[in-house]
């Protein structure tokens, strides 16, 4: 990519039956310290329910493009805003967050610094639907959403719910695996990383993003994120004997109590009441022996959720 402090910008966004939080997305989108010349927005609704007007939503908004893509996932619209993007960066945020204004001027000047940068991971905020009334489950995201910093350093990758890049590194590195439902991010960060691309953490290049709230919206994320596991468990091992033994072993882990997270959780200085850290402890043993029994369900030829 040419050394332009001012480079073209296509900010992507995936967006399913969400048009309400979109609105609050692209107007946070709409009113950047970018110059206004300097980057579009392509919204790619990945085949809504009709009454939900994504095209509508994205009308009202000059930056924004809607585009569409019928094939299930959110990778899948991902590659679709790719192949329509004009910038030399392209970001990643999805529908339900909310990008500070200054998001895509923080965003390019990290990803600008290092010649050999890979992607930029910015840090993802979690914010509650009522500070006054926090649920169990708004606490347990509190403490595991989203720990940009520590995907990126431990494990090489970073959520794409808030990721820069270049058109430069995806026509090396390749797109995302059309395949993964949830956790495409993970194996398209490790491939940024294994091709010898540096990873960069933004503490500075925030978007917010609401918390998981009730019990349904927490199942639909823990199956949606146990199929990505799954998927990339499956593509990452031997066949045969060999992947049905480390399978039975990874099915365990999702299995045995959350003992070590527990632990951890009574010693975690932001949750400061006994009975907090008690909740989180319990929301955690239901998405262990949902994510666990989700994994099961898999692997005797169930079909991934998209949602």
């Amino acid at each position: 990519m040419e050394s332009n402090s001012h480079p073209f910008v296509s900010v992507i966004i995936p967006v399913y039956n969400d048009a309400e939080r979109l609105k609050l997305c692209l107007d946070a989108l709409e009113n950047q310290t970018y110059t206004k010349t300097g980057y579009e927005v392509i919204v790619v609704d990945n085949a809504s329910d009709e009454a939900t007007d994504i095209k509508g939503v994205v009308a009202q908004f000059g930056q924004a493009i809607a585009a569409y893509e019928s094939t299930p996932g959110s990778y899948a619209a991902r590659n679709k805003g790719i192949s329509l993007a004009k910038g030399e960066v392209i970001a990643f945020t999805d529908a339900d967050c909310i990008p500070a204004s200054d998001w895509i001027e923080k965003g390019v000047s990290n990803f600008l610094q290092d010649p050999n940068r890979g992607l930029v991971a910015g840090k993802i905020e979690i914010f509650f639907k009522d500070s006054n009334q926090i649920t169990a489950i708004e606490l347990y995201e509190s403490i595991t959403a989203f720990p940009q910093k520590e995907l990126l350093e431990k494990y090489q990758y970073g959520a794409a719910a808030n990721i820069f890049t270049s058109r430069y590194v995806l026509e090396r590195v390749g797109l995302f695996d059309e395949r993964f439902k949830s956790n495409g991010d993970v194996e398209w960060g490790r491939r940024v990383f294994s091709q010898g691309y540096k990873p960069i953490y933004a503490d500075d290049t925030c978007v917010a993003h609401p918390a998981r709230h009730s019990l349904r919206q927490l199942y639909k994320r823990t199956i949606r994120l146990a199929g990505g596991l799954y998927a990339l468990q499956k593509k990452s091992q031997e066949k045969g004997l060999k992947w049905k033994v480390k399978f039975i072993i990874f099915l365990i882990k999702n299995l045995i109590p959350p003992i070590q997270f527990c632990g951890n959780t009574f010693l975690d200085k932001r949750l400061k009441r006994f009975d907090c850290k008690l909740k989180v402890c319990l929301v955690m043993f239901i998405v262990r022996y949902l994510s666990g029994f989700e994994i099961l369900r898999l692997s005797m030829g169930g079909v991934a959720a998209r949602e």
